[in-house]
């Protein structure tokens, strides 16, 4: 399984058929489909309306709602993962093309995206300054010593304990990461020290 732009990690099997699915769908359909989808992505609150279009949409074309919510669960793990990683169009058509979608249909989604990517970015935004503020954090780093996984044994990890504000209310996070997992974590966070840094 290669890495896919979304997710930055190989993806299970079930989402790639998933996806592949979709090209049996007539470009009407897959239209029709994408615009659902596009809707329920920029108002994400509005998952009764997304159930009721999909119990519509299903019904007119002879499908069953089941599978149908399955394809769509894994088509919106692309688009998901593009607005967390401020991914282009670009990447989004190459990820879809990954997944098995025809280059056609990839190229449909990922003109979908462009037209509603600064919506979607905007949206982002404003919810990720509003989400929590970090008050304080500890940290220790260890050594594995003894392990039922002999993989284990001498593997470095980092515990970390945030401390974050919720509105008027601290919640205190416990968190254990291997190296790997710190130096993506660092990494990301510097990536938001930029990102912050350019709008401050």
């Amino acid at each position: 399984m290669q890495r896919l732009h979304y997710s930055g990690e190989p993806v299970a099997d079930a989402v790639s058929s998933d996806i592949q699915t979709l090209n049996k769908f007539s470009d009407q359909q897959f239209a029709a489909l994408t615009e659902i989808l596009f809707r329920f992505v920029t108002e994400p609150t509005e998952s009764e309306r997304l159930l009721n279009e999909l119990g519509e949409f299903a019904s007119q074309n002879g499908m069953s709602l089941g599978p149908l919510k399955n394809i769509v669960k894994s088509a919106l793990l692309v688009p998901n993962g593009a607005l967390k990683r401020n991914l282009t169009a670009e990447h989004v058509k190459a990820d879809f093309i990954a997944l098995g979608l025809s280059e056609e249909k990839a190229g449909c989604f990922a003109d979908q995206w462009r037209l509603h990517s600064a919506v979607l970015s905007r949206q982002a935004l404003g919810h990720t300054i509003t989400v929590n503020q970090l008050v304080d954090m500890e940290w220790k780093f260890g050594v594995t010593a003894g392990s039922s996984e002999l993989q284990k044994v001498g593997g470095i990890f980092l515990q970390l304990k945030l401390i974050i504000k919720k509105g008027n209310k601290s919640e205190i996070i416990y968190m254990e990461l291997t190296l790997p997992q710190f130096y993506n974590f660092l990494h990301e966070m510097e990536q938001a020290k930029t990102s912050l840094e350019c709008f401050g």
